[in-house]
């Protein structure tokens, strides 16, 4: 982590060099850069340091003490603000999905008049499957190219890209009719776990690429975000399968 911080006491080039010296020996900084005009410190530290400790090491060193910059402080609040806003902008498509998927299972137990997790699960993940390949088919050539950066099957058969949404379309409706239990829960097991790989390396390799979860249809970084996704459909499926055998 790095902060700016006003430098109070330095008169000439001396008092920059015995500042930056202090500052250094410091435990825990990496890096210091001091500069006379503007009179601050860029410091570059492992883990926050307390101001007072910083100050008590310049106090023995000299006249000088150091004090967090308001407006730079103000301005980093600013941007982590704008940077929450822009993630919730960006992932705001994949959450109304998600709560929309979650409103009709939920207005379907209501309707029943009975709370069942098992069903809740089963038609959460009938709806995944269904909404997720509709998005898909939007736009299948582009999702197969989007598909094809970052799936392990993908990267090696182009062609996986155009049969994965009518794979999900299969799941989706034979998790909404209950048509072969065990099969289905098994087959999600498979194909999300598989999936899931290809996108836990990106993330991890820090790979900037689109998210094809919804297809070529919105720009959709990926993220963990993705992997809890992926993740949470093999736990599902995982579970009911565990209930079923």
């Amino acid at each position: 982590m790095t902060h700016k911080y006003k430098v109070t006491g330095m008169t000439c080039n001396g008092c920059v060099s015995t500042v930056q010296k202090t500052l250094s020996e410091i435990k825990g900084v990496e890096d210091v850069s001091v500069t006379l005009t503007p009179p601050q410190a860029v410091i570059k530290m492992q883990h926050h340091i307390n101001v007072n400790e910083m100050n008590a090491a310049l106090q023995q060193s000299g006249k000088y003490t150091i004090e967090e910059d308001a407006s730079v402080h103000s301005e980093m609040m600013n941007s982590e603000k704008e940077e929450e806003k822009s993630k919730l902008q960006t992932y705001k498509p994949l959450i109304i999905v998600f709560l929309y998927i979650l409103l009709g299972v939920v207005l379907l137990q209501i309707n029943s008049g009975r709370i069942i997790w098992m069903e809740i699960m089963n038609n959460f993940m009938g709806g995944f499957f269904l909404v997720f390949s509709f998005f898909k088919m939007l736009d299948l050539k582009n999702f197969a190219l989007s598909y094809s950066s970052y799936d392990i099957i993908a990267k090696k058969w182009f062609g996986y890209g155009y049969i994965y949404p009518f794979i999900e379309l299969a799941l989706g409706i034979l998790f909404i009719t209950g048509s072969y239990p065990v099969f289905t829960n098994a087959a999600t097991v498979i194909v999300m776990g598989i999936s899931s790989i290809g996108v836990i390396q990106s993330v991890m390799q820090k790979r900037t690429i689109q998210c094809a979860c919804l297809g070529a249809v919105f720009n959709l970084p990926m993220s963990t975000i993705t992997i809890i996704e992926d993740l949470l459909m093999v736990l599902m499926a995982m579970i009911m399968l565990f209930f079923m055998i």
